[in-house]
C-alpha cells in the first residue's frame, strides 16, 4: 500500500511542478494585469466581484482545470516547439539546414582547440594535423570564433562542448529548433550505441528498471515540461494582452503594453531554459538506457549477448519484431532466447 501511495504521490508531484504550477503563475498574471481590461466580460465581472476566498478558489480551481489540459496537450506543444508540428516545409528545411551549421561550426571550433592545445602540449603537430588547422583557420568567420575561444577560461570552454552536445549525432537526426535537437540526442541515444530503439520499447524499458532510475526520468522530465508550460502560457496572456490592445482606447493600456513587452522578452529567457534543462534528462536517460537493457533483455525471454556487436544485432532484430508485422525472419532472434528455467522435482 505505502509503495501505491508513493508511486501516485510521485506522479501528482511531476504534474504539479510541471504543469500546474506554471499554469497557475500564468494565470496569476493574467487575472493582474489582462483582466481588469475586459470589463465586458461576465464572468470575470463576477470573479472581480468575489471575495478573497472565492477568488482564490476559483485562482486554484482554474489553475488545475487548465494545468490538466496542458498536460493532455504536451505532445503537441512538444512537437511544435521541437519543429515537428504545423511547421511548413521550407521552414522545417530552413530550420534544418541552420541546426546543422550551427553543429558543424561548433565541431569546427572545438577542433581548432583541440588542436592548438595540443600543439601546446606536445610540440608541432602531425602533418595532416597541422593541414587540417590551417584550412580551418583559413575561413576568417571561424578564425574570428577562434580569437575569442583562446581568451576562454577552462570552464567557458567547457560550456562549447555542452552545446556541442546537445545535438544528435546523426545528420539525418536534426531539428530545426535548439529544443527539438537537444530532446532528439538522447532519443537516439539508444539506438546509436545499441540498437535499442528507446522509442519504440519505451514502456517495456521503463517497466524494468529501478523505481530510482525511473524516477530520475521523470523528475528531470518536469524541469524541462516547467518551462515549455510557462513560456506557452505567457504566448496566450500576451496575444490576449494584444487583443485587448487592439479592442480599442483601453484605460490601463500602459499596463497592457508592459505586459506584452515583458511577458513577449521573457519567452525566449525560458526556452533556452528549457534547452539547458534536457541535460538532466538526457543523464537520466542515458542512465535509463545503460542499466535497464539487461532486465528489459531477460524481461523479453532474452539473454544479453556477451559480444557488443551481437547485442547489437539482437536489439535491431527485437526493434524489427516489434515495428511490424511478424516474419518467417525473426526465428533469427532464437539464439538469444534464454534457456528455460528448470524446477528441481521435490
Amino acid at each position: 500500500m505505502g509503495d501505491i501511495a508513493k508511486g501516485v504521490l510521485g506522479g501528482a508531484w511531476t504534474l504539479l511542478v510541471g504543469w500546474i504550477l506554471p499554469t497557475a503563475l500564468n494565470l496569476a498574471v493574467f487575472l493582474l494585469t489582462v483582466a481588469p481590461s475586459l470589463r465586458d466580460l461576465g464572468p470575470l465581472e463576477r470573479l472581480r466581484g468575489a471575495s478573497g476566498l472565492g477568488t482564490g478558489l476559483t485562482l486554484l480551481t482554474g489553475a488545475l482545470l487548465l494545468g490538466l489540459v496542458a498536460n493532455a496537450c504536451q505532445n503537441a506543444l512538444y512537437r511544435l516547439l521541437e519543429g515537428y508540428l504545423l511547421w511548413p516545409a521550407r521552414a522545417f528545411e530552413a530550420g534544418c539546414r541552420r541546426s546543422r551549421g550551427s553543429r558543424a561550426f561548433l565541431a569546427d571550433r572545438l577542433t581548432v582547440l583541440r588542436l592548438e592545445r595540443r600543439r601546446a602540449e606536445q610540440g608541432p603537430l602531425r602533418t595532416e594535423d597541422a593541414e587540417e588547422l590551417a584550412r580551418l583557420l583559413a575561413d576568417p568567420r571561424l578564425a574570428r570564433a577562434a580569437g575569442r575561444d583562446r581568451r576562454r577560461t577552462a570552464v567557458q570552454r567547457g560550456l562549447l562542448r555542452e552545446r556541442f552536445a546537445r545535438f544528435p549525432i546523426a545528420d539525418d537526426q536534426i531539428a530545426p529548433t535548439r529544443l527539438g535537437n537537444a530532446i532528439r540526442r538522447f532519443e537516439e541515444y539508444g539506438w546509436d550505441r545499441y540498437r535499442l530503439d528507446t522509442q519504440l520499447l519505451w514502456n517495456e524499458l521503463t517497466g524494468c528498471v529501478p523505481d530510482q532510475i525511473r524516477r530520475q526520468s521523470e523528475l528531470a522530465r518536469a524541469s524541462v515540461d516547467f518551462f515549455v508550460a510557462l513560456l506557452s502560457g505567457h504566448v496566450l496572456v500576451a496575444l490576449a494582452a494584444a487583443l485587448a490592445l487592439a479592442a480599442g482606447d483601453k484605460p490601463d493600456r500602459i499596463a497592457l503594453l508592459s505586459t506584452l513587452v515583458v511577458l513577449a522578452a521573457l519567452v525566449p529567457v525560458w526556452y533556452r531554459s528549457a534547452v539547458t534543462a534536457t541535460d538532466e534528462w538526457a543523464a537520466a536517460v542515458r542512465a535509463l538506457v545503460n542499466t535497464g537493457r539487461k532486465p528489459l533483455a531477460a524481461s523479453l525471454g532474452l539473454a544479453l549477448p556477451q559480444t557488443l556487436a551481437a547485442e547489437r544485432a539482437m536489439w535491431t532484430m527485437v526493434s524489427r519484431l516489434s515495428r511490424i508485422p511478424y516474419h518467417e525472419r525473426a526465428a533469427a532472434l532464437d539464439p538469444y532466447r534464454a534457456e528455460p528455467a528448470t524446477t528441481d522435482p521435490a
